[in-house]
């Protein structure tokens, strides 16, 4: 499938041939949710704690006699029933990562494509190789274009100055090409994708 390029001005740059083994899949949403799902697992810190009976600082003496009290029977103020003691089967450490196919994740991120190229909302921009841009000059040239919430993708490395001038515009973020991922298309309105970072993706996905 061909699809038309243009130049960061919004001037048309001619046209690319784009794969249909990566942009021309029909989307699946089980896929693309397995994908996501994983991404967000994995990111998930898991530092969440809670002391436990044995953590918290009371003394282990007994609280009161164990009869003749007309009461229940307790050893220490640290039990779960008290105010302040520790808790019970509390959440603890740990990773909320799971494993998943690199078969899968590589198909999620195709399907991904995918359906940013079959909502109309896949960009190719000929290059981002612009030397002395601002950020003011930046953020008019993307209002121009309409893109609100972009996502750009460019080759192996990304250019040092257009990041530069990018990072503090609301809603543009630029990743190399092996930073792309599902989440971070997914989320955004526009995906755009430099013919730079179109070659080293298909390279990548072949």
């Amino acid at each position: 499938m061909k699809a038309d390029a243009i130049k960061l001005d919004g001037k048309k740059a001619g046209s690319v041939e784009l794969s249909d083994a990566i942009f021309g899949l029909e989307p699946r949403a089980d896929i693309l949710h397995r994908v996501v799902r994983w991404q967000r697992n994995n990111a998930q810190a898991g530092t969440h704690k809670v002391k436990t009976r044995s953590e918290v600082n009371y003394s282990t003496k007994k609280i009161y006699r164990q009869k003749g009290t007309g009461g229940a029977r307790h050893g220490a103020r640290s039990a779960p029933i008290f105010r302040g003691g520790g808790v019970y089967k509390g959440p603890t450490p740990r990773s909320h990562g799971h494993d998943l196919p690199k078969k899968v994740r590589k198909l999620g991120l195709m399907h991904a494509l995918s359906a940013k190229a079959n909502a109309g909302e896949l960009v190719i921009l000929d290059n981002i190789d612009v030397k002395d841009v601002k950020t003011k000059a930046l953020a008019a040239q993307v209002k121009e274009l309409g893109w609100k919430r972009a996502l750009i993708i460019d080759g192996a490395e990304v250019n040092a100055e257009f990041a530069q001038a990018a990072r503090n515009i609301n809603g543009l973020d630029i990743l190399p090409t092996m930073g792309a991922n599902v989440f971070d298309i997914l989320k955004r309105d526009t995906l755009v994708i430099t013919k730079a970072g179109l070659e080293a993706l298909e390279a990548r996905l072949s």
